[in-house]
């Protein structure tokens, strides 16, 4: 509680007084703190009076035992919160509008809460309804998840060191260009030698992500209400992302050849086409070049932006990597994203775009426009990582490790199911779908193999159309070691089975 009010005579002799009975040196909080809550506090409830004059601060300072630059820095603070006011020559005074009433504060702790939720917008609920985003993202067998543990740290931590022992002020800025150019021209260079992307280093756009790769697409390139054509199933994130700008997602379903749009769509151009044409996601299906082929003819003549999601491209067992659907493209209708989440770690939050030329300065614009970009430090540490080969390694290395665990797997499925449930997509990738009798309610299913500690997700989420045409369940062998394996999948498959 505060002390007795002191009198506000001109010279404030009683204040001194009034602050060294509150101030206690046995407390743990430090001098500046203390002194700024009990004058803060005394002002705030009027103890102090407006138009108060507080004592120098040398003064002040030896009456409380205190150094004096404790209390020029808490006059000065409390200064520039409007409490106080200095006067040349005369000194430093409470302020007149420093009244109980003019500044009246509610502790957030004395705050009402609300009885029930406060309602979202029509945009908000729409995009919270459908959310695909799972709360863990770590163990078997979370889907789209690589092993972080094998990552080389080591490597990274000494190239991270040496970033930092000399860093430059553009790279603790905001980001003005579209990415590190060092970063650029080594992911220039390994598109082009691994992925037959065809570019210069001047169209590689550096973002924070698939998530935001796809908000600038949408946002510069579309506007609400325009259709864009998606895989069903497919990746809900891009789903989510589209909707929430207001575009209208248009589910086009699959064949053995990859997205298939029946007739009555062909008739109707999208402006925008979302595919996976290398490793689709979730199922796998890769589209043959016939079919890769029209849809380029179709998109230059009909003026639709195809973006080509090159998902897991580096992770294939027993064949080479398929070439990327960009460097077919003649008209320059396409646009390629890739991230290093599956390759390196998802927290690194590093993602890329190659952009036909014209795109790519309004695209660097509005990415410092709306975003204000950095990790620059982390893309100058990212860009030595490739031109010294590491990334080549790594992903060299991972490839093996995952193949084993990939074929660990199937082995378990042969072993529990034979050939009665199907392997779906287990030629590239992180994970492979687990298919199900189609009357099986898989997110069930799902939910009860969550309740035995394995985590999976349900085919049926993936798919725009419902109710779901194909049920299964997604199975990410990344982030379990190969030993683990068939335990987990025991239990998964005891679990399975008493829906069968």
């Amino acid at each position: 509680m505060p002390g007795p009010r002191p009198s506000p005579t001109s010279n404030g002799s009683a204040l001194p007084d009034f602050v060294a009975r509150q101030f206690d040196h046995t407390q743990a909080v430090h001098d500046h703190r203390q002194l700024y809550n009990i004058l803060e506090r005394g002002i705030r409830e009027s103890v102090l009076a407006p138009g108060s004059r507080l004592p120098p601060s040398r003064q002040l300072a030896q009456t409380l035992g205190i150094a004096r630059n404790t209390v020029v820095h808490v006059y000065q603070q409390l200064t520039l919160e409007g409490y106080l006011q200095a006067q040349v020559g005369r000194g430093t005074f409470v302020s007149e509008g420093a009244s109980a009433t003019s500044l009246v504060w509610t502790a957030p702790s004395a705050v009402n809460a609300p009885t029930s939720p406060r309602p979202l917008s029509r945009r908000g609920r729409s995009l919270l309804s459908e959310a695909g985003a799972a709360r863990l993202q770590w163990g078997a067998f979370t889907p789209g998840v690589p092993d972080v543990r094998l990552f080389p740290h080591e490597t990274w931590r000494r190239l991270n060191a040496r970033v930092w022992r000399s860093p430059v002020p553009e790279l603790l800025s905001y980001a003005t260009e579209a990415g590190d150019p060092h970063l650029r021209r080594s992911l220039a260079e390994y598109l082009q030698g691994t992925r037959g992307v065809v570019c210069t280093p001047e169209q590689v756009v550096i973002t924070s992500g698939t998530q935001q790769s796809l908000h600038l697409i949408a946002q510069l390139l579309a506007d609400p209400g325009d259709k864009v054509w998606l895989e069903d199933p497919g990746y809900w994130g891009a789903r989510s992302v589209f909707r929430a700008l207001g575009l209208k997602p248009i589910g086009i379903p699959l064949d053995g050849e990859g997205m298939a749009p029946p007739p009555s769509q062909w008739r109707q151009a999208p402006k925008l086409m979302f595919l996976s044409p290398s490793h689709q996601y979730p199922t796998g299906v890769v589209m043959s070049h016939g079919r890769r082929r029209r849809l380029l003819d179709y998109a230059a003549t009909r003026a639709s932006w195809v973006i080509e999601d090159d998902y897991d491209s580096e992770f294939r067992y027993g064949a080479r990597p398929l070439p990327a659907l960009q460097g077919l493209d003649s008209h320059g209708r396409v646009i390629y994203l890739g991230t290093f989440s599956k390759t390196l770690y998802p927290a690194l939050r590093l993602a890329y775009l190659v952009l036909p030329p014209d795109l790519v300065d309004p695209f660097s614009r509005a990415l410092s426009e709306l975003y204000r970009e950095g990790q620059t430090p982390q893309q100058a540490v990212l860009a030595q990582f490739l031109a010294q080969g590491h990334y080549t390694s790594h992903i060299r290395r991972m490839r093996s490790v995952y193949a084993a665990r990939h074929d660990t797997l199937i082995a378990s499925i042969k072993r529990h199911f034979g050939s009665h449930l199907p392997v779906i997509g287990g030629d590239a990738g992180l994970h492979l779908v687990l298919g199900l009798p189609a009357h099986l309610d898989d997110v069930a299913v799902a939910q009860q193999v969550a309740s035995l500690k394995v985590i999976t997700r349900p085919l049926s989420l993936y798919h725009l159309q419902q109710p779901a045409p194909s049920r299964g369940l997604l199975l990410g062998y990344g982030a379990v070691e190969e030993n683990a394996i068939p335990a987990n999948f025991a239990r998964l498959a005891h679990a399975v089975e008493q829906f069968l």
